[in-house]
């Protein structure tokens, strides 16, 4: 029997699906006129903020995040009632509807930490409107993938794209709203962020021994768990609000998929070092998961770290997609830790975060996602591909030009098997930024390489700077109009640690390493 033949029978019933679609046409009709007495603020009318007063457009954003709010909430009651129909599907099947589900969770979580007075951290608000965006992005990813096995994800693409529409509405408002009070989003400040100081534990940098351990994990039984879920487990039932959890994996392999969801935040593993603790999954999309479930490790909770250790999907070249490690989690590190794969090894998928000395290896755009991201005296080698096949190290997925998402790789070392690019645009808005760094003879002579035909060649922003090395000859480099081959120092500032993820106002109080500027 086919796929899609043993799913007919699980359909969610035709009442519900109609009943909640009523529902959410009235929701969007309420709340859009409401939002347009107020402040004239609903998407299809963005266009009269544009010269309205400051307070305005204020009380404009202040409505969307609302409107959003209660459209992810009716979003997800659909999401739910749909997995709850799917449930008695055979187990082998993969319902993408759960990723619109845990990803709406993290959307609603996101909308909730807005403070509307207007008391927040600029860059804190427009980092959760854009991870909030790129959601809703994976969600219709999701179903697209299974869009063939799976019966009713019309209605889940219908409520996933409106609710992107609201979202993209309120981070417009917002960027607006900003510029007009005359302040400036962070990839605009010339300046760096004032170092705060901080009485937290150098955790990053601590050894083992004097580190206070809430779980061990060791498979030989001498911790205490044998598995990584397990203490992740145990951790989150005892875990108080805001207290870090610290799990230390002892030497071994341990053969899991791990999930750090949204609500369990400040987890950090600590492992006994490179190769030497290492976790491994196998999940891919040609095994009928869909990319962002086959992750090996997947962190979405915020303040995760991650020190030590090895990620490892091994899936295999030929498996298409297979993550080893997805990060969606804000002010997250990533140190001294080796990420293994082949297409799409890591998965930085949204929100603020941080890579120092740790080794990525893949093939087919194999640093991919749309978080605002840093790798700093990382090493990336990409694999010998498959015959045919071409390597790409970046594929950056920003969507919209107000989203303050984008991949900065500097001062690391680029080295490959084969001829490689840098990258290639994802999404139209695609940035990535290479500077600093060594780029060894395999980095194919222009550098970059399209997607499909033009698709955002004009649209994109790809810079180098001050990089070394013989694949990092600028004289072969693509001539679009978005590739910038020689940035300006200013230019180059705004992607490092303080200029881009804001990192000099929370990397501290890690414990980590690194360089708040420019390397000189």
């Amino acid at each position: 029997m086919s796929s899609s033949s043993s799913m007919s029978n699980h359909k969610i019933p035709k009442t519900l699906m109609i009943l909640l679609i009523i529902n959410l046409l009235r929701l969007i009709q309420t709340t859009s006129a409401v939002t347009n007495s107020n402040s004239n603020s609903h998407f299809s009318r963005f266009s009269r903020h544009r010269s309205s007063s400051s307070s305005r457009t204020k009380q404009g954003f202040i409505a969307s995040v609302q409107e959003g709010m209660n459209h992810a909430l009716l979003a997800r009651s659909l999401a739910f009632n749909l997995t709850l129909s799917h449930r008695t599907a055979k187990a082998h099947m993969v319902d993408p509807v759960h990723d619109c589900l845990e990803l709406l969770d993290d959307t609603i979580e996101m909308l909730s930490r807005i403070n509307i007075s207007g008391n927040d951290d600029h860059e804190d608000v427009h980092t959760w409107l854009s991870a909030a965006l790129t959601n809703q992005d994976t969600c219709e990813q999701s179903l697209q993938e299974k869009s063939k096995s799976y019966q009713n994800e019309f209605a889940m693409d219908f409520v996933a794209r409106n609710l992107s529409g609201m979202l993209t509405n309120s981070l417009e408002l917002y960027v607006l709203s900003v510029k007009q009070k005359g302040g400036r989003l962070l990839s605009e400040r010339e300046h760096i962020p004032t170092f705060v100081t901080s009485s937290d534990r150098r955790l990053l940098e601590a050894s083992v021994e004097k580190l206070k351990f809430d779980a061990v994990v060791a498979a030989d039984g001498s911790g205490t768990h044998k598995t990584v879920g397990e203490a992740l487990l145990s951790a989150s039932l005892a875990a108080s609000s805001g207290v870090r959890t610290i799990i230390y994996l002892k030497a071994g392999t341990y053969h899991e998929n791990i999930k750090i969801p949204t609500k369990q935040k400040n987890v950090m593993l600590v492992g006994d070092g490179k190769g030497k603790t290492v976790i491994v999954g196998s999940r891919s999309y040609r095994g009928g998961w869909t990319t962002y479930q086959t992750a090996t490790v997947a962190a979405m909770g915020e303040g995760f770290i991650a020190r030590d250790m090895t990620f490892v999907n091994s899936a295999g070249p030929k498996s298409e997609q297979a993550v080893a490690l997805r990060v969606g989690a804000d002010k997250s590190v990533v140190y001294r830790c080796s990420v293994e794969g082949y297409q799409d090894s890591l998965y930085t998928h949204s929100n603020r975060q941080f890579y120092r000395e740790t080794d990525i290896t893949g093939t087919v755009d194999f640093i991919f996602g749309n978080s605002a991201v840093v790798f700093q005296s990382c090493n990336i080698v990409a694999r010998k591909p498959l015959p045919g096949q071409r390597n790409f190290v970046t594929a950056q997925g920003r969507r919209h030009r107000d989203q303050n998402t984008g991949i900065s790789i500097q001062n690391c070392k680029i080295t490959a098997q084969s001829m490689t690019f840098l990258g290639r645009p994802w999404k139209e808005y695609s940035r990535t930024v290479v500077m600093q760094s060594f780029l060894d003879g395999s980095i194919h002579p222009s550098g970059w390489s399209p997607w499909s035909g033009s698709f955002g060649l004009n649209t994109l922003f790809y810079g180098e700077f001050e990089n070394s090395g013989p694949g990092s000859s600028v004289s072969g480099r693509v001539k679009w109009s978005g590739y910038h081959s020689s940035l300006t120092v200013k230019e180059a500032e705004r992607f490092t640690v303080a200029g881009f993820i804001d990192g000099a106002m929370w990397l501290p109080s890690t414990g980590v390493s690194f360089d708040s500027g420019l390397v000189k």
